[in-house]
């Protein structure tokens, strides 16, 4: 059987020592990324999956709104200190994307499909899952690194002022991108048994 996919998924890691020195020019990272993300399954077809692509200054900017954030989150200098430390790292790649959801659409097709209104939002969330990890590889392909970020929701409304997002577009992740400064380590798996289950 054909296995390039798993191959690729292999290949993507979460890289964490990102670095500015790719070799792709701006329009065709920003262009792999729409077009991915474009061509990825969604239930009912309703493509709720937005992106804010960064680069330069406007990707600077999401890590300054982070670090900034959490300055009242942390409880000590020191704590903050490794936590304006780790911001760093993703600051020094070479652009983010942020995902949204947009939940005038979830909201549209629980109205337009009410027997299916409870899924439509775990629904999304699966769309996102799926770009999440389809931009990640692709990426990966391309040797350019990335980690998947969580510091919604603590930065939402500055983001939304930061980038004029729209007030139905959610936040759900940040996704740092650069050259890989280093590999990552090696990767550990549970026992197959304790995760899948074959019938005949």
């Amino acid at each position: 059987m054909k296995n390039e996919l798993i191959n690729l998924s292999k290949n993507r890691r979460s890289i964490y020592a990102l670095g500015k020195n790719v070799n792709q020019p701006k329009d065709q990272i920003n262009q792999l990324i729409k077009e991915t993300i474009k061509n990825l399954p969604t239930a009912f077809n309703n493509q709720t999956t937005r992106a804010i692509i960064t680069f330069g200054d406007s990707h600077d900017k999401v890590w300054d709104i982070v670090a900034k954030r959490l300055k009242s989150e942390v409880p000590t200098e020191e704590a903050y200190a490794r936590t304006v430390s780790k911001i760093n790292s993703f600051k020094a790649g070479f652009g983010t994307i942020l995902y949204f959801t947009d939940m005038s659409v979830v909201e549209a097709f629980k109205e337009q499909a009410p027997l299916y209104a409870d899924n439509f939002y775990d629904w999304s969330e699966q769309g996102m899952g799926i770009a999440n990890f389809a931009v990640w590889t692709a990426l990966a392909e391309n040797n350019i690194g990335a980690s998947l970020q969580h510091y919604n929701p603590l930065i939402d409304d500055q983001i939304r002022d930061a980038f004029d997002v729209p007030s139905d577009w959610r936040l759900r992740a940040e996704m740092p991108f650069g050259s890989i400064e280093e590999d990552a380590g090696d990767k550990e798996f549970m026992d197959d048994d304790q995760r899948f289950k074959t019938f005949d």
